[in-house]
């Protein structure tokens, strides 16, 4: 079991995920940040009601909603790389289509404690499989998307995913609401 989960390097993952590990990185400690952000994500989001959280900056754009069921999305993919590559599976593993996932979610009509919840409930079972890894299973690599990725880069992808995505919820979404 790693005490510590090393920084991946570059050769780990796409050039599309530097973003998210330089992100997750300024957290340092993987597990502990793993385990605060369901909390710190209820405490940015958790007060809107559930119009609020149907707030979107532009037609373009992501609801509030859309964006934790995102996040949700994401955790269950990036975690079934995780398990797959952490158990030595040379399987190439394949994208998936962000957009098409949020267009057919459904997430503006649950609610938004709802959303939250789940993926609470998946991070917490994700984090307790991740701290019994061993560090071998988290120096494995296999092939997502077409690219190279190991296990570790994909823990980082899970914290840096959400460290992302709250940031522009922070800049671009709560700031018009308050």
């Amino acid at each position: 079991m790693p005490n510590i989960i090393t920084t991946p390097t570059p050769e780990e993952y796409a050039p599309f995920y530097a973003d998210y590990i330089q992100r997750a990185s300024a957290r340092e400690d993987m597990l502990t940040a793993l385990s605060a952000q369901p909390g710190e994500m209820k405490s940015i989001l958790g007060n809107l009601s559930d119009s609020q959280a149907r707030f979107k900056p532009g037609p373009e754009e992501w609801s509030i909603k859309e964006i934790v069921s995102h996040l949700t999305d994401g955790e269950r993919v990036f975690s079934y790389r995780l398990l797959r590559i952490s158990r030595q599976d040379e399987t190439p593993l394949p994208g998936f289509e962000q957009e098409d996932y949020v267009r057919t979610s459904g997430a503006d009509e649950l609610p938004l404690a709802d959303l939250l919840a789940e993926f609470e409930f998946l991070r917490r079972a994700n984090t307790l499989a991740i701290r019994n890894m061993t560090e071998k299973a988290t120096l494995q690599v296999g092939t997502a998307s077409g690219a190279p990725v190991s296990a570790r880069a994909l823990i980082y992808m899970l914290v840096g995913h959400v460290e992302h995505h709250m940031a522009s919820l922070k800049e671009k979404y709560l700031p018009s609401i308050s």
